[in-house]
């Protein structure tokens, strides 16, 4: 009889608050931190994961705010934090840096908001190729981890499209989901694909979620 392996829960965690969340479309420019209230999101984060059982790794994107949001994690669940560039921010491009407020002037963002598949930032990164890109590195993280729970820290739009490909949802409508700082998102990925277990958490308890 084929051995049957225990799908690998994924615990997706978006980072901390910045100085200009909500403001400005900072991508993957280098150089922005938490701020205060991300440093006490990441605090909180870390002690309901580590109330969840145990972790057996941690994967944060490159930039500054994920690895910032990771650290405490670390601490709480006494794992190393590892880089993974497949959690990295998508690429947008000549858009990175933007005020936002500028951004919803342009006639591209309702491209951006009702039908992101079609579009690419201009010299970065399509959404198409963003989600393909999270989704790659996460079933390499499952299959690294086979059985057990890992905690992935990324960013919002990546988290998004990753739901939404866990869901089975069209990348159009992948806007509709919501990924607060500091949330987690809880995916069951076995080798037939992944179960939501949950989305946008900010509060309730992480143990014992699991497959029905």
């Amino acid at each position: 009889m084929a051995r049957t392996t225990a799908p690998t829960t994924i615990l997706l965690v978006r980072h901390g608050t910045t100085p200009t969340t909500g403001k400005i479309l900072p991508g993957r420019a280098p150089g922005l931190h938490l701020s205060d209230q991300g440093r006490s999101e990441a605090e909180a984060v870390a002690a309901r994961i580590a109330s969840a059982g145990s972790v057996a790794a941690l994967y944060a994107s490159p930039l500054e705010r994920t690895r910032e949001t990771a650290a405490p994690i670390a601490a709480a669940t006494s794992r190393k934090v590892a880089v993974h560039r497949g959690l990295v921010e998508c690429d947008f491009g000549a858009w990175t840096g933007a005020k936002l407020a500028t951004l919803m002037k342009k006639p591209e963002w309702t491209t951006v908001q009702r039908a992101p598949s079609a579009f690419r930032f201009p010299g970065g990164e399509s959404f198409t190729e963003m989600q393909a890109r999270i989704v790659g590195a996460l079933e390499e993280i499952r299959d690294r981890h086979p059985g057990k729970t890992v905690v992935c820290v990324s960013h919002a739009d990546p988290i998004k499209a990753a739901v939404a490909h866990a869901l089975g949802t069209h990348l159009d409508l992948f806007q509709r989901i919501v990924i607060s700082p500091c949330s987690v998102s809880v995916l069951s990925w076995g080798r037939s694909g992944p179960v939501v277990l949950t989305v946008n958490s900010t509060g309730a308890a992480l143990a014992g979620l699991r497959p029905s």
